[in-house]
């Protein structure tokens, strides 16, 4: 049996576990599935292998206290599952971590903590910080204060996000699944995929949108987008079952393997593309979707021929051609009820008539993505 090479020599890995393979049947958080994933996290570090674990079962953690039976729909029972369970969630993983001689750093994330550049700068640093001291950091989304982020596609979006944040090699996605398969598991005749190069090879693959457990609110569907946002960013991706994970580990050919397609981005440049929903639309002449989309060049309010939605400084936004086409994402520099005075003007003109802060880019380059 040949070893994987991707994760043989991976040194840093992201593993993701969703809420279906840390609960019992009845929904709460199961001590023996929980204790198993960390006892292989612990033997990975044994090895010397770096490891982020971003995990799902806050909200599954709090049924129980809360006496509920199951997941709430509304988002504000969510977000008081979630506060009551989170902590629960990590003192067992702290007690089991203690095991291996490990600690445990607690990192909750928002769209804001990673989009927004000193937020951004500030999470990087933070990550660097906890893995030179030697802490396995557990990562959650922040579900009691967000309000779009619980339906944000699970924490499988976010793992591969932090997968490139934290310069990782390798990212596992855990699940109650043993891989991805050319159509429903349970289907007689049904395939796994052991690799995927790329898109062509999910032609004809049927991919499901809810997962089996019920706790959780991600599917293969948002395992497989997760994937092309890591192997597009240069990070291979390796799916299977929790139960299997200690194979997949070791580098045996356990589940799909995701082989990147592309190279590592800016890091921040990702979350904005992948991480974000728009608030509002600039829309822009021929000649400033040339300049931002060939030239990589900043928008300038000269190009703007208006805006819709309602958006604040600093929002993200989406930039648009005269066809109404996104071309691009940004963080917009002024309000949405500023642009009128700003559209088709000139920098100098605007820097004489409104003042040297209206001189300044609608969108920078460096807070710029193309789509």
């Amino acid at each position: 049996m040949s070893l994987r090479p991707e994760v043989t020599g991976a040194r840093r890995v992201v593993v993701k576990v969703g809420s279906s393979s840390l609960t019992t049947a009845a929904g709460g958080i199961d001590p023996d599935r929980l204790r198993a994933l960390v006892d292989v996290l612990g033997a990975a570090r044994e090895r010397g292998v770096e490891v982020v674990l971003v995990s799902s079962g806050a909200i599954a953690a709090g049924l129980a206290p809360l006496g509920l039976r199951r997941r709430p729909s509304g988002l504000a029972a969510q977000q008081a599952a979630a506060s009551v369970g989170q902590g629960l969630l990590v003192h067992r993983y702290t007690e089991e971590l203690r095991r291996h001689g490990l600690i445990a750093g607690q990192v909750l994330l928002t769209v804001d903590d990673v989009t927004r550049r000193a937020h951004y700068r500030n999470a990087s640093q933070t990550f660097t910080q906890l893995l030179d001291l030697g802490v396995l950091p557990i990562v959650n989304e922040n579900d009691t204060v967000a309000t779009s982020e619980i339906r944000f596609g699970d924490n499988d979006r976010l793992a591969a996000l932090v997968a490139h944040l934290v310069h990782a090699d390798l990212l596992m996605l855990l699940s109650d699944v043993d891989g991805l398969y050319d159509a429903d598991p349970r289907t007689p005749g049904s395939r796994l995929l052991a690799d995927v190069h790329g898109l062509d090879d999910l032609d004809g693959v049927r991919i499901g949108r809810t997962g089996a457990a019920g706790l959780g609110t991600g599917g293969m569907e948002t395992k497989v987008q997760a994937a092309r946002i890591a192997t597009g960013a240069g990070i291979p991706v390796v799916l299977t079952a929790a139960d299997r994970a200690a194979a997949a580990l070791a580098g045996e050919p356990a589940g799909t393997l995701f082989h990147p397609t592309g190279k590592r981005r800016p890091k921040r440049l990702l979350w904005l593309a992948h991480a974000t929903e728009p608030l509002g639309t600039l829309h822009l002449d021929e000649g400033a979707v040339r300049a931002v989309v060939e030239r990589r060049a900043s928008l300038l309010a000269a190009g703007v021929t208006g805006a819709s939605g309602a958006f604040q400084a600093g929002d993200p936004v989406d930039l648009a051609g005269p066809d109404g086409v996104a071309v691009a994402r940004g963080l917009v520099n002024f309000d949405a009820d500023e642009v009128p005075r700003l559209v088709g003007r000139t920098s100098q003109e605007l820097g004489h008539e409104l003042g040297a802060g209206y001189e300044r880019e609608v969108v920078h380059r460096d807070d710029l993505v193309l789509l």
